[in-house]
């Protein structure tokens, strides 16, 4: 089966992704997949490589044709192309222009089947604003939040505090700030206003952070383990470490969760309930509060989660006894035929 893996990309996860990639290489089954690799340089230029490697980006000039009669890619060179078919694309790019819907655009265009969320659901999970007022109206937790575009300003005196100020429609935890006081707003929201026009300001959620890896379509979905992230100062910054394979110096990711069975299985519902609401298809991981008196709070979902050998969703997934390479073979299997296997 051809295979196209797209990585990289010209986002401020592009380091995450390459190395997504790499963890993908190594659980792929060449007897399975003839993979073609398509690297995205941190300005945008596409690369036909032979894989995640060092020096990926001196790869062939290489474009995604939108022809639906091509359904494949263009490789450009010396003034002439040739074209390469592909039965399936295998998107591990993270953040903008990977994970809003972008990719997946281009995608729908040239025909060919994709693993992963849709365009709807990709944008509609990419704006947490949004995923927070269709999560909403269908009974779903969600924490008390306010958004600030370019032009608008947020009185301090209408908060209680602490709050978070994030970028609406960001990746992993860049330009996320915890607020203590009034005072510190609008500094708050000039940070996360460097990686959106749209500033999502939220109520803190008292309550301990939590995790659901999700797999299928529709009402056939494997949940994978839930997973909790211990804090022992500060919050969760997801993929801010300087040195992530050696984790973290606040935070530690327990899998299986160290919480009463209860608790796990109304975790693993409810981000069935939200991935189910948000439209969400293939794959993704859903993060959530729990508080202590058991209420499940959304927290954001991630269309193409991190895939590195550190990253959360291979994590949860293996605990339930499924490994990285059978979850990219059942994700496939999912993208051709709408079928779990």
């Amino acid at each position: 089966m051809r295979i196209g893996i797209l990585f990289g990309g010209a986002s401020e996860e592009h380091p995450v992704s390459v190395k997504s990639a790499r963890t993908v290489a190594e659980n792929l089954d060449p007897a399975k997949y003839e993979p073609f690799w398509i690297g995205i340089t941190k300005s945008g230029a596409w690369k036909l490589c032979d894989g995640p490697a060092e020096g990926w980006e001196n790869g062939r000039p290489v474009v995604l044709s939108p022809d639906r009669d091509v359904r494949g890619l263009l490789v450009l060179e010396d003034g002439k192309y040739e074209t390469i078919g592909l039965d399936v694309v295998l998107p591990v790019l993270h953040g903008k222009r990977g994970e809003d819907g972008a990719i997946q655009g281009l995608l729908e265009l040239s025909g060919i089947p994709y693993a992963g969320c849709d365009i709807q659901s990709s944008a509609l999970c990419m704006d947490k604003s949004l995923a927070y007022a269709v999560a909403g109206s269908a009974g779903i937790a969600t924490p008390k939040f306010w958004t600030v575009t370019a032009d608008e300003h947020l009185d301090p005196a209408r908060l209680t505090y602490p709050v978070f100020v994030k970028p609406a429609r960001s990746g992993s935890s860049f330009g996320v700030s915890k607020v203590s006081r009034g005072e510190e707003l609008a500094g708050a929201v000039e940070i996360a206003r460097q990686y959106d026009a749209k500033v999502l300001v939220e109520e803190a959620v008292v309550g301990s952070e939590v995790g659901c890896a999700i797999l299928g379509n529709g009402a056939d979905l494997i949940a994978g383990e839930v997973d909790h992230i211990a804090l022992s100062h500060g919050f969760f910054r997801i993929h801010q470490e300087s040195t992530p394979e050696s984790g973290s110096e606040n935070s530690t990711p327990i899998v299986p969760a160290d919480i009463p069975a209860e608790a796990r299985a109304l975790v693993q519902e409810t981000a069935k309930a939200v991935y189910r609401a948000l439209g969400c298809g293939g794959l993704a991981r859903v993060d959530l509060f729990l508080t202590e008196g058991g209420t499940v709070v959304l927290n954001e979902v991630n269309t193409l989660p991190g895939l590195t050998s550190y990253s959360r969703y291979p994590r949860m997934m293996a605990a339930a006894g499924l490994p990285l390479a059978e979850v990219i073979d059942r994700l496939v299997s999912l993208t051709l035929t709408g079928k779990l296997r």
